[in-house]
């Protein structure tokens, strides 16, 4: 079990100047809170999400959009289908812009977050959804590729959300995801379940690991992971 400190699970090591946004941040991935709870609290917290969780304290969007970008290269960006998961505000999105991605949509669940999103204009369509509790409208093999930065947390995505990643993604589709490394070590619903569960999913052909790569100031100067798999 993760210590904490004054109360938030995961403070030890976050900037002093980083302590006010890690806790209101805490707020939406506090021990014990349900998905309702979780997507409340983002529709709370939305109109100052991205002030709270700027570059440099949450760097989650950038390192998930230089993951994608390193797998396509030149004009064929631009014809690449991509589904963001948990998409937030569209920060994902912005990055993936900048790179030269322009077919992206968007799942989103919380629907104030999901307002802002589309105030950037940047995404083709969005569905204001959950996933992972239930199949989404989105059609078998429809993606090229399928993302999420920060989806990954207590109360947040449970694991049968990479099912439903791999079943809309088309074969050879690559799944893309970041997320805070230490939630493996504390979030009951992934400790020791969400990599056993890619494992099994590796087992039955439904996909194979590219990659799983550790990297630093994911969040809060907190490690990250990126996990790529390839949908068979």
């Amino acid at each position: 079990m993760q210590s904490s400190e004054n109360g938030l699970i995961g403070a030890e090591g976050v900037p002093v100047d980083e302590k006010d946004a890690y806790a209101a941040n805490y707020k939406a991935h506090r021990k014990g809170i349900s998905y309702d709870k979780v997507i409340k609290t983002y529709d709370e917290w939305a109109d100052n999400y991205d002030k709270d969780l700027c570059p440099g304290v949450y760097n989650g969007p950038e390192i998930l959009a230089k993951a994608v970008g390193e797998q396509y290269v030149g004009e064929e960006k631009q014809e690449v289908r991509i589904l963001d998961v948990a998409a937030g505000t569209g920060r994902v999105g912005e990055e993936l812009q900048k790179l030269g991605f322009r077919r992206i949509d968007a799942l989103e669940p919380s629907e104030r977050m999901l307002e802002i999103l589309r105030q950037r204009g940047l995404y083709e369509n969005d569905w204001h959804d959950s996933i992972g509790f239930h199949q989404t409208q989105i059609k078998d093999g429809t993606y090229d590729c399928v993302v999420s930065a920060g989806g990954m947390g207590e109360g947040h995505m449970p694991i049968s959300a990479l099912d439903e990643m791999i079943r809309v993604l088309k074969t050879g589709g690559l799944m893309i995801i970041v997320m805070r490394e230490e939630y493996l070590s504390y979030v009951n619903e992934y400790v020791d379940k969400l990599e056993p569960h890619l494992k099994e999913l590796e087992a039955l052909k439904k996909c194979k690991k590219v990659s799983r790569t550790v990297v630093p100031n994911y969040s809060f100067n907190k490690n990250g992971i990126v996990f790529v798999y390839q949908a068979l």
